[in-house]
């Protein structure tokens, strides 16, 4: 044990049990990092979750990346692709990160029950779709099934489509689809789901139902298709994802990421982690300011042990080494509670959603939690290091404290 970290031992427990004035000074000292660090893990799962949370709503709409005809054509129709290409389907294949790919069918319509009209969306789906994200989000019914011959009458809603058109499992719809001339179908609802994103252009506009149904009202063949959705392996790639599957596929044929298609829904996400940031620089410049401000009140107080030290041949770098000891001590103890506390509100919350959201206003019905082990190591080692520099310079009051003057004084 070096000289330095047995007198910075020595002098943490002198401290114990006594009227020192720091002693009140280092216990605030110590609670201020620990209040710091508890709300700065606390603020990044909360901001981490509900952004990997809508994210993975908006993307269970219409996946990582969607492959469609390069026209000008901006509407809910697009024109016709074929999803049996072998070029097509065997270059998408050679992307590295592609996981899974669909087709999907999209036709504008009208629908009426009751006295209720709604302008919709009916989105075909075909039997190589995936329904997990819908599963999830099922909170009446099934999924519609899909026959191999013929074609299915049953659709998956919303449930803000339900309370708006007066619909429940079982309940049958007509649609009028927009077209000239225009054609009526009848559906039958066999399940009803629920995301929370009313208000941006997915639960209350989309129905879910046999792509056959499109393909028959367009005149299209059973490989012609709306457009062709992509799935990657990793979402923190998808610029570059996006990039590659275009260079890809044919020269007439477009490819656009999830956030090329719904800009301003990630951006909003995004600007989330300016308050992270914020946050995060507020609680380590009160923490700093609370360590400064024990340390110097240890420094003052043993001033006559630094003289001493200092008459016996210390040097001003082991002096100032013995208190950086005693603060990184005090440091480690703050963030060790701010931690317990921190992670455990976490898993509290994870556990039991003892905080609630208005879903209207924020998409989501409870506070998510997003615990990652590499985010709260990186913050740990940042707040300890950042702290510890921070300290360097009260530490030089050591250096102006002259021997002869506390001993003749003392």
């Amino acid at each position: 044990m070096s000289t330095s970290a047995f007198l910075a031992r020595r002098l943490l427990q002198s401290n114990k049990g006594n009227n020192r004035l720091s002693t009140p000074i280092i216990r605030i000292a110590i609670g201020g990092i620990a209040v710091g660090v508890c709300v700065m893990i606390i603020a990044i799962a909360i901001v981490t979750g509900f952004q990997k949370e809508i994210r993975a709503k908006v993307i269970g709409f219409g996946a990582h990346i969607q492959i469609n005809k390069y026209d000008n054509n901006h509407s809910f129709e697009s024109s016709p692709i074929s999803n049996k290409e072998y070029y097509l389907l065997n270059e998408i294949k050679k992307v590295p990160g592609v996981i899974h790919w669909q087709s999907i069918a999209s036709k504008a319509g009208i629908v009426k029950s009751g006295d209720a009209i709604e302008g919709v969306v009916f989105k075909g789906l075909g039997k190589d779709y995936e329904f997990g994200f819908f599963e999830k989000s099922l909170i009446a019914g099934k999924i519609p099934s899909f026959p191999d011959s013929g074609k299915s009458n049953e659709i998956l809603i919303s449930k803000l489509q339900a309370q708006l058109l007066k619909l429940q499992v079982g309940s049958s719809l007509l649609m009028y689809f927009i077209q000239d001339p225009p054609k009526a179908r009848k559906f039958i609802v066999s399940g009803v789901y629920d995301t929370g994103l009313g208000d941006n252009d997915f639960d209350k506009i989309y129905m879910m139902g046999d792509i056959r149904v499109v393909q028959q009202l367009n005149k299209w063949s059973t490989d012609q298709v709306s457009a062709i959705e992509v799935q990657v392996k990793d979402f923190e790639k998808i610029d570059e994802m996006e990039r590659l599957v275009y260079e890809a596929i044919p020269n007439d044929l477009n490819a656009q990421s999830i956030k090329s298609r719904y800009p301003q829904i990630f951006s909003w996400l995004d600007l989330m982690d300016t308050n992270v940031y914020i946050i995060i620089g507020l609680m380590l410049v009160v923490s700093i300011i609370n360590m400064i401000t024990s340390l110097l009140i240890m420094i003052l107080e043993r001033t006559q042990f630094i003289g001493i030290m200092k008459s016996l041949g210390a040097d001003n770098r082991l002096m100032m080494k013995l208190f950086l000891r005693q603060a990184s001590v005090l440091i480690g103890k703050g963030m060790l509670i701010g931690n317990i506390l921190g992670i455990g509100f976490c898993f509290l919350q994870l556990q039991f959603g003892l905080i609630t959201l208005n879903q209207e206003t924020y998409y989501l019905s409870v506070v998510p939690i997003n615990l990652n082990v590499m985010d709260i190591l990186v913050l740990n080692a940042a707040t300890f290091g950042i702290c510890l520099i921070a300290l360097l310079a009260p530490t030089l009051l050591v250096t102006r404290i002259s021997p002869a003057r506390v001993i003749r004084f003392d």
